[in-house]
């Protein structure tokens, strides 16, 4: 089966701005893949170049192994979300709204609309005017507008943003829903804190381009962990710890001896301290957090950095 998205070499300029430089993603069935980066990275301009919205200098699309630039409307069957904010008739009711999309997707959608707005807990208010509707409300109106197409993969382009705490809860809790029914998601979000627990893969833009995809496990392993360490010879154990292969930012702090180091290495650390006769006390690990990880995927490595005037466009 052809995977929900591959997108391979995509570039959008816009004159001499690169928005989305040379992009590969892939989305496999089932994924909840979450898309980062930094305001001005390439993530909405990304996300319209996959729906057919705006079309790529360079590249190329498949949904579902479908090219929406060749094959048009029937290239997003079993597609749907939206990008940015979602838009409705605000005079309007949001059945009426919901039965004016299920009029141009056609099939069975006008009989899902029942099952939609319950699904986005909106049914007892389906009766009232949009216009009176929260920013969470119309939010999840937009989801329940993108289930009418009953589709297999949703694109969803910041959708907690300007939620209050409860919005943002209510919207993380229906995402789960919609993931454990076996539904593939994107979801680019700004929260990180929201995409470490709804999201098993992800991709991180930095000016454009892809710096990082794979799991959150990859990524963790990449980044490494840090450690605390306490022995009964604290002297000794700061000279093995400098000697030792595989550790890095060995430094006395506060009592401990502190490294970064791959599991591996943390064990063969564990023997070569007891060989030595020094007893540890503690060995306390910290794995990095997803925003940790972002923000040294994203902030590090100036040279990589794109020159003075070449500054990059989109969100």
């Amino acid at each position: 089966m052809p995977a929900p998205v591959e997108a391979r070499g995509l570039v959008k300029r816009y004159g001499e701005i690169v928005a989305v430089d040379h992009v590969d993603l892939t989305v496999a069935a089932g994924d909840v893949y979450g898309y980062l980066g930094p305001n001005g990275a390439g993530k909405t301009t990304s996300l319209r170049m996959l729906l057919g919205l705006i079309k790529p200098n360079e590249g190329s699309v498949r949904l579902f192994g479908r090219d929406p630039l060749v094959e048009g409307a029937r290239a997003l069957q079993g597609v749907a979300g939206f990008v940015e904010e979602p838009r409705f008739y605000p005079y309007l009711s949001a059945r009426k709204n919901l039965e004016l999309l299920a009029a141009y997707d056609g099939g069975g959608a006008r009989e899902r609309i029942d099952s939609v707005l319950d699904i986005v807990e909106l049914r007892d208010r389906a009766k009232d005017k949009v216009r009176g509707y929260s920013h969470g409300m119309r939010q999840r109106l937009g989801i329940a507008g993108a289930l009418l197409r009953d589709p297999r993969l949703l694109l969803l382009d910041e959708p907690t943003t300007g939620l209050d705490p409860a919005g943002i809860r209510d919207m993380r809790d229906l995402v789960r829903r919609l993931a454990e029914q076996g539904m593939t998601i994107v979801l680019s979000s700004h929260i990180l804190a929201e995409v470490e627990a709804l999201c098993d893969r992800v991709g991180i833009l930095r000016r454009g381009r892809v710096v990082f995809e794979g799991a959150l496990s990859e990524l963790r392993s990449a980044g490494g962990g840090t450690y605390a360490l306490r022995t009964t010879d604290q002297r000794r154990a700061l000279e093995l710890c400098e000697a030792h292969a595989g550790l890095s930012g060995v430094r006395q702090d506060d009592g401990a001896v502190r490294f970064s180091a791959p599991e591996e290495a943390v064990a063969s650390l564990s023997i070569a301290l007891g060989d030595a006769d020094v007893g540890i006390l503690a060995l306390v690990p910290h794995m990095p957090t997803l925003e940790e990880l972002f923000f040294d995927v994203t902030e590090s490595d100036e040279a990589d950095r794109a020159p003075a005037g070449a500054a990059q466009a989109g969100s």
